[in-house]
């Protein structure tokens, strides 16, 4: 027997013509927390619509459908960025070995690239060689210019370094890929912090941005890494990776409701391509079946 994914759960509670009863908002909460939202909100979410629903007299399952659409926009924040012309602008790319990070910034950076920005990559995780190569190998394919330092060196060296060649070439975006490996995470809070403090120094005014690459795949974990990186250096907007028809998602909403913090860009599968900005109406009605 074929597995019925999130959507099709989703679509199943909301039948045509189907009765809204107290059992409804029992499996309502079940699949809400079955689509990542964390079980406290789920909650929330079931009573409030429930009040809603009651207070108003709806029954018919497509006005109950989109009160729940209302009740969850609010918490899908978006946010864009416009890197300034003449200026040094950093975005430093957060997150755990992965998520699909360093492909982040090669997509962003070719985005950026193809809307007229000059683009530089910077490779500030050193700790592994392979993301130094991945990187390497994303620029050469993408005919972008990759920042480089010898595996193990100072991470924050490289930002230096990146910084003063977008500052040489009359101001640039440099996008910085980080080390994401939390299982050191003393250490990983240490060399970020000190990422942080370059980038800081060394972008102009206002054209310093972190961006923190979340798998949409991984549930309230996903939250649990945007509060590590949060609290470590700060967060302006998220990358959200690997989201496709087989992705729940529903982590951007308990994201946006528990830490505040916005989705700049959703990636939706391996070529440079499947990258666009995040649209809260398209994203929402995605998560509940809804038509576009």
């Amino acid at each position: 027997m074929a597995k019925v994914s999130f959507f099709g759960k989703i679509k199943n509670l909301f039948k045509p013509k189907s009765k809204i009863s107290e059992e409804f908002y029992d499996d309502l909460t079940d699949v809400l927390v079955e689509g990542d939202i964390g079980a406290k909100f789920a909650f929330e979410l079931s009573e409030r619509l429930r009040d809603v629903c009651d207070s108003k007299k709806i029954e018919d399952e497509g006005e109950v459908r989109l009160e729940l659409k209302k009740l969850l926009l609010p918490y899908a924040k978006s946010v864009s960025f416009a890197p300034e012309k003449g200026k040094v602008n950093i975005y430093m790319m957060l997150g755990v070995n992965g998520v699909g990070k360093t492909t982040s910034a090669a997509k962003i950076a070719k985005l950026y690239r193809d809307s007229g920005e000059s683009v530089l990559l910077a490779a500030s995780d050193t700790f592994r060689a392979a993301a130094e190569e991945q990187l390497e190998m994303h620029g050469e394919r993408l005919g972008i210019r990759v920042i480089a330092h010898q595996h193990g060196t100072d991470p924050a060296a490289v930002v230096f370094d990146a910084a003063d060649s977008a500052r040489a070439a009359g101001g640039a975006l440099v996008i910085a890929d980080t080390a994401g490996r939390l299982h050191n995470k003393e250490n990983l809070v240490r060399e970020l912090q000190k990422i942080n403090k370059i980038a800081a120094q060394k972008a102009d005014e206002g054209c310093f941005k972190k961006l923190i690459v979340i798998d949409a795949t991984t549930g309230q974990n996903a939250l649990r890494q945007a509060e590590v990186f949060s609290e470590a250096v700060g967060v302006d907007g998220i990358v959200l990776t690997k989201y496709d028809s087989t992705a729940r998602g529903g982590v951007a909403f308990t994201i946006g409701k528990e830490l505040s913090l916005p989705v700049a860009f959703v990636c939706t599968g391996e070529k440079y391509e499947d990258i666009r900005s995040f649209d809260p109406e398209k994203y929402t009605n995605e998560f509940l079946g809804l038509e576009n």
